[in-house]
Formats: structure tokens, C-alpha cells, sequence
């Protein structure tokens, strides 16, 4: 069963064989790469089902590092028009900020050199068609690299109860926090206003929000501190995850988002652990929360079962007091194909903020 733990379920005799798309030569030259051109949109795979598409690897040669925002990956199940799997690349393999960078979870890892191998090891059963685009959106050409590793099975049976892969990636760019917009100084000004206290979820940052049948496993969360805000530990935003339409406070609430994602006391170390942990910190002494930085959680062992709807959110600072840049890449499954999320927005929404000199 493809639900089995994969160490324990390796001697396991099941009936299916092993099968690879790739961008390998088939000239037999050492060419092995696809060139795609600025604005096209590339199949990489098309394939016959019933299967499932076990892991994904791929490398790209980009002119710069915001080509990780600018190309776009597409994943189509079974006869569904529209993409269950629309998301910048980068941030489909687990990293934000349109940049690359080592590190290692369970589910997705970007190795050496530098972070440019990217891997993803989600599971993606379909039942009769699978296709993966690739859509280049910058400026240039680039050669990209890649395996697409699957199963295939005699019978529909084998994921006749499995649900299908979606993704949803969402962005806002300034999270206009009031204690910024503001101008509140830390102490009484913001300690006394009465909107410190957050009886609900109107204005968190929504990483996930989808109707239907399905599974929640989990997203990274990538949080850029551009500006100086009062008392600007981002750390304080309390999760909240409301399943099946119920009203708040909902069962899954959280103290903080250094909680959600299983860190402590305010952590200005990268660690990356199976399931959750910070591959990016890019504080400095004089401001410890400046600039760029990614957190994870994936619910690989307590996955989120929902019957007709989830809403993932969080707060941008303790009551959505802080002005930040907010992205994300949930990652959830589906009894039936459908489309992943909001409309991916145009390249210039979607790039990172320069590092340097926007921070006052």
C-alpha cells in the first residue's frame, strides 16, 4: 500500500513497476537538459495512469536567482482542466524568496551545490492521466534538468482510495499591521490599545484556504521584515486552523508562530528537522528579525482531516500588529482533482523584495 511507512513497507512484495520520465540525451550525447525559452510553457511528463508519482528532481540553469519566482510548475490529475498545482518553483520545493539554499525536511529537500538540487518526495496518486508543466515567465532562456520518478499499477484498485496532491501559494506583499500604519511606540501605546486583544481571525494571513474532502499536511511560511515596526517579533502571531466551517476560537489555536512551527524563545538559529524547523534566518544583532526568513510545519504524522473545508491562518505579529511581507506554499490533498488556490498572480507580484537599501 503506498500509505505504508516507507521503511517498514519496503520488503512488502506489491504489484507495480517503476518507471522515469527525464531530460536525459536521447541522442546519447551528455546534453541531458531541456532549453526553455522566455514565455513558453514545456510538458515535461504525460503520463497513463493509474500510477503515482513518487519523487521529483530537478535543476535549473537561470540567469539569477529570481528565476526560482519567475518559472512556474503545473501539475494536472486525471481529466481536470485546471492545474491542482500552480506555484513558483522555488516554493514548490520548499524555499521562498526566490532563492535557493541548502537544507534538508522530509518531504522536500534542496542540496549541494548551494541548495540547486532540488527534491520532493510528496506522494501524487492519479487514476488515469498525470501531466507536469513547467512554464518559463522571466526574460531569458534557461536549461532545465529533471527526473520524474512513478508507479504504475495493473489495476485502479491500488489508489482507488487515495486522495489527490494540490498546492496553494499565496502572497501579501505588506500585511499593513496597525500598530505600523500607526506609528504606535512599544509600551502603553500599543500595550493599552484594545485591539491587542484579538478575539478572531478577520485579519490573519491566510495559508491555506480550500473546500472539500481532503487531507492538510502542512507549508512553509516565509516572512520578509522590511521595514522597522514597533516591537517587530513576528514570532508572537498566533496560529489558527478552522476546519469544516466552525467559529471561532477554533479547536486548532495556537500561541505564537515560533510555536506553530515548534521553535522556542524567540530562535535566531536555522535547524531543519523532518517536519518542522527555520531554513532561512537573516537577522542581525543590531535588528534581530531584519529581512529574510523561512519557517515549516508539515503534519506528516498528524495530518488535518476536514470532510468540507479548511482555513489555515496566522497572525502577522501578536493581533496582526506588525507590516510585513508575507508568502507561503500549503501543501493538502483532495478526494477529486480541482484547481490549487487562488489565480497565481504576475510576475512582478510575485518577486522577492531586494535585500538592500529598503530597510530604514
Amino acid at each position: 500500500m503506498i500509505g505504508c511507512t516507507s521503511l517498514a513497507s519496503l520488503p512488502r512484495l506489491r504489484d507495480y513497476t517503476s518507471h522515469r520520465v527525464s531530460s536525459w540525451d536521447t541522442r546519447g550525447g551528455n546534453a541531458d537538459f531541456w532549453n526553455i525559452k522566455p514565455g513558453e510553457k514545456r510538458i515535461l511528463a504525460d503520463i497513463e495512469g493509474p500510477g503515482c508519482i513518487k519523487h521529483i528532481w530537478m535543476t535549473m540553469g537561470i540567469p539569477r536567482e529570481d528565476y526560482c519566482r519567475r518559472i512556474v510548475i503545473r501539475m494536472f490529475w486525471d481529466d481536470c482542466p485546471d492545474a491542482s498545482v500552480e506555484c513558483p518553483i522555488g516554493d514548490f520545493f520548499g524555499l521562498g524568496h526566490g532563492m535557493r539554499k541548502n537544507f534538508v525536511t522530509l518531504p522536500m529537500q534542496m542540496s549541494p551545490q548551494s541548495g540547486k538540487g532540488f527534491n520532493c518526495w510528496w506522494p501524487m496518486p492519479f487514476r488515469r492521466k498525470a501531466v507536469i508543466e513547467i512554464e518559463n515567465q522571466g526574460e531569458q532562456d534557461y536549461n532545465h534538468y529533471f527526473y520524474i520518478d512513478y508507479e504504475k499499477y495493473p489495476s485502479v484498485d491500488a489508489v482507488q482510495d487515495l486522495a489527490y496532491f494540490h498546492v496553494q501559494w499565496r502572497r501579501e506583499a505588506d500585511t499593513r499591521g496597525w500598530a505600523f500604519e500607526e506609528k504606535k511606540r512599544p509600551g502603553d501605546e500599543i500595550g493599552k490599545d484594545p485591539r491587542i486583544l484579538n478575539p478572531s481571525a478577520r485579519e490573519n494571513y491566510i495559508i491555506c484556504k480550500v473546500e472539500g474532502d481532503g487531507i492538510y499536511c502542512g507549508a512553509h511560511l516565509d516572512i520578509d521584515c522590511f521595514q522597522r515596526n514597533p516591537n517587530d517579533w513576528y514570532g508572537e502571531g498566533d496560529d489558527m486552523i478552522f476546519i469544516d466551517g466552525e467559529e471561532w476560537p477554533p479547536q486548532l489555536h495556537g500561541t505564537g508562530t515560533e510555536d506553530w512551527y515548534h521553535c522556542a524563545y524567540c530562535p535566531t538559529e536555522e535547524y531543519n528537522a523532518p517536519y518542522h524547523g527555520i531554513i532561512l534566518y537573516s537577522g542581525t544583532p543590531e535588528w534581530r528579525w531584519k529581512g529574510k526568513q523561512t519557517v515549516y510545519r508539515y503534519h506528516i504524522e498528524d495530518p488535518l482531516r476536514f470532510k468540507k473545508s479548511i482555513l489555515v491562518s496566522i497572525e502577522h505579529g501578536h493581533a496582526n500588529k506588525l507590516s510585513n511581507d508575507y508568502s507561503s506554499t500549503a501543501y493538502y490533498y483532495l478526494t477529486e482533482p480541482k484547481k490549487g488556490g487562488p489565480d497565481l498572480p504576475p510576475v512582478e507580484e510575485r518577486l522577492p523584495r531586494p535585500n538592500e537599501p529598503q530597510y530604514p
